[in-house]
């Protein structure tokens, strides 16, 4: 999809039906996810999209005038990745067991029960999207999220927190900008990793993508591509030392591996 199209599932599990026939939303997909890889393997895992408990009540009581409940609107339809498909969103267990609200996170974070993939999208109001957010509020919502982390250092001695963004913000980039398939690729965007087992204040010049972060779990886990056509296929880059953001092997995407020292630990 070159726009955003509506997932094909609203918030608490029902098809919906009549965006679908506007054409607003896409129908229900079966192309296999990270989930299911992740289900796969027995590894625990959830997406924690910010508002979201509130947008299910929304949705089933949309006349409602509690500011609880109205705070539903800032839920992110389209981040939910899951929210496209059959397999997650269309299962009632499965989407009690994986698709939460970002309180939820920080409620596993204090009960030391968090799995070991978490996706956290803040809502519409703390993302830093500039439609409806500031930049700062997203700093705001990440550092409660690192200030949390810290505070178990037992914890936080095994997590990586890889944190990124959607969009260029409309900058100039010279950066060098690869063809990797169909839908070329975009501007840079920042990634940051906070995690002991990185090199502090590195900066890392490899190519990557944020296909970069599904290539991660998959070579962390042993899971293979979803699929046989998706960019997790596509090797890490090799490059020469003068010019290491430029892939020969084109098109490449990195794992992030190289970001870290494992073998430190």
């Amino acid at each position: 999809m070159v726009n955003n199209e509506n997932p094909g599932f609203l918030p608490n599990g029902t098809v919906d039906t009549a965006g679908i026939a506007s054409g607003a939303s896409v129908p229900p997909s079966n192309v296999r996810t990270i989930g299911e890889a992740l289900n796969e393997k027995n590894v625990s895992w959830a997406y924690y999209g910010g508002a979201y408990n509130a947008a299910v009540a929304l949705q089933n009581d949309p006349t409602s005038t509690n500011p609880l409940v109205e705070i539903g609107i800032a839920y992110c339809t389209i981040c939910n990745f899951e929210a496209y498909s059959s397999a997650i969103m269309g299962n009632p267990v499965q989407r009690a067991a994986h698709i939460k609200d970002a309180t939820d996170f920080f409620a596993a974070l204090a009960s030391n029960t968090l799995p070991a993939v978490s996706f956290v999208k803040p809502d519409g109001l703390l993302d830093g999207h500039p439609a409806t957010s500031k930049v700062d509020l997203f700093e705001g919502m990440t550092k409660k999220i690192v200030d949390a982390l810290t505070a178990n250092p037992t914890l936080m001695a095994e997590t990586a927190l890889i944190i990124t963004e959607d969009e260029g913000g409309g900058y100039y980039d010279s950066g060098y900008i690869q063809p990797i398939d169909f839908f070329g690729d975009g501007p840079r965007i920042p990634l940051i990793i906070v995690s002991n087992f990185t090199q502090g204040g590195h900066i890392n010049h490899t190519y990557g993508d944020h296909v970069s972060i599904l290539k991660f779990i998959e070579r962390n886990w042993r899971l293979r591509p979803l699929t046989a056509r998706s960019r997790d296929n596509f090797p890490n880059p090799i490059s020469l030392p003068f010019n290491p953001y430029v892939p020969l092997n084109s098109p490449a995407i990195g794992d992030l591996f190289d970001m870290f020292s494992f073998g430190r630990h």
